[in-house]
């Protein structure tokens, strides 16, 4: 086996929606990164009310970077952990929104319980992770890594 090359962090040889993907998760990493010392991201709020909420923060961030390095070098283990950096962030939007409806904070109207909630706050966000996890879930991307990764 052979080991991962630090200087490669991109693949011109992958599919389209691999080299998207991989994109996508450096940029998604990266904000993930910015929200999770910001309040209104869905991050700064698990990291404002939670204990374990930094370190859940700085996990989503090393999933995204570790995926999109390891699927540069051509691994397994990293289009699984893509998999889980671009899924993830839809789980920790649902367990925050879940939270404040649970505790029935009297200063969240229904409008923002309903809408802005569930999207973070921004809807170009969940756009980005949407996307995300189309171009990972793609028949091509899921044949390529079937095929080409070890």
């Amino acid at each position: 086996m052979t080991s991962l090359d630090r200087k490669k962090w991109f693949d011109r040889m992958q599919p389209q929606t691999l080299q998207i993907a991989t994109w996508l998760l450096y940029l998604n990493g990266f904000f993930s990164l910015v929200s999770l010392f910001d309040k209104t991201g869905y991050l700064g709020d698990m990291r404002y009310r939670f204990g374990f909420g930094y370190l859940l923060g700085l996990v989503i961030v090393a999933l995204h970077a570790s995926g999109g390095f390891m699927m540069a070098n051509d691994r397994k283990l990293g289009y699984r952990l893509a998999v889980a950096a671009a899924v993830v962030p839809f789980l920790v939007r649902f367990a925050a929104v879940r939270d404040v409806a649970t505790n029935n904070f009297a200063n969240v109207s229904l409008l923002d319980h309903l809408i802005a909630r569930p999207l973070g706050g921004s809807t170009l966000s969940v756009l980005f992770d949407a996307a995300l996890v189309a171009l990972l879930l793609h028949r091509q991307s899921r044949d390529h890594q079937r095929i080409w990764y070890h």
